[in-house]
């Protein structure tokens, strides 16, 4: 881990791989919900970094995270969100072709596996789902779309995605669902956050 100061109060956290971060993410919750933590106004985790953003002296608690040994990302008990799908997206025979499997059986694998939200970001509600196989990573489309609609599950690289809204975008569409990943109405407004536990349900097309 390499701990870089950030402004004032704000410390990064570099990691060498996903996994790491996501250890480091979870034993931060963890510590912080127990009263370990000093006072620490956001954590905000990513692909391989977590910002602790309102630290008081961020130099000291540097010194102090560097002594820490996380558990595993799963140490902690958490109820799994479920999300239906239908398996019918546009990219659906591309994917079975990177995977060598038929198109049906896309579905099959997908809802065969728990997934957690690494981070979240591109847009509101949007969350980085890793729990795939890593050999079932497939590349982004060459040529993005213009316009991606509400509720697609999506794949890109190891992540699992669904689109809270109409944006362009350029991962592999493999379903659909209704459920509302953003809704600010709602609190919390985002239905996943980083650290849930997902499982996809097959619905019939």
């Amino acid at each position: 881990m390499r701990a870089l100061e950030v402004g004032e109060r704000a410390l990064l956290l570099e990691f060498d791989g996903g996994g790491e971060a996501r250890a480091f993410h979870a034993e931060v919750l963890r510590r912080r919900a127990a009263g370990e933590l000093p006072s620490v106004r956001e954590v905000v985790p990513a692909a391989r970094t977590v910002l602790l953003d309102g630290v008081e002296e961020p130099r000291a608690l540097a010194a102090r995270l560097a002594r820490w040994e996380p558990g595993p990302p799963h140490a902690r008990a958490e109820a799994v969100t479920e999300v239906p799908v239908r398996y019918d997206g546009p990219d659906l025979a591309e994917v079975a072709a990177l995977w060598g499997v038929a198109p049906g059986e896309v579905g099959r694998i997908h809802a065969g596996a728990v997934y957690e939200v690494a981070f979240c970001g591109f847009a509101p509600g949007f969350g980085y789902l890793t729990g795939l196989p890593e050999r079932y990573a497939v590349p982004r489309r060459a040529t993005p779309r213009t316009s991606v609609p509400a509720g697609s599950v999506a794949l890109a690289g190891p992540y699992t995605g669904v689109y809270p809204r109409s944006s362009p975008g350029g991962w592999q569409l493999i379903g659909t669902t209704d459920v509302v990943l953003w809704d600010p109405e709602r609190v919390p407004a985002a239905l996943l956050a980083p650290g849930a536990r997902v499982r996809f349900a097959a619905e019939a097309p």
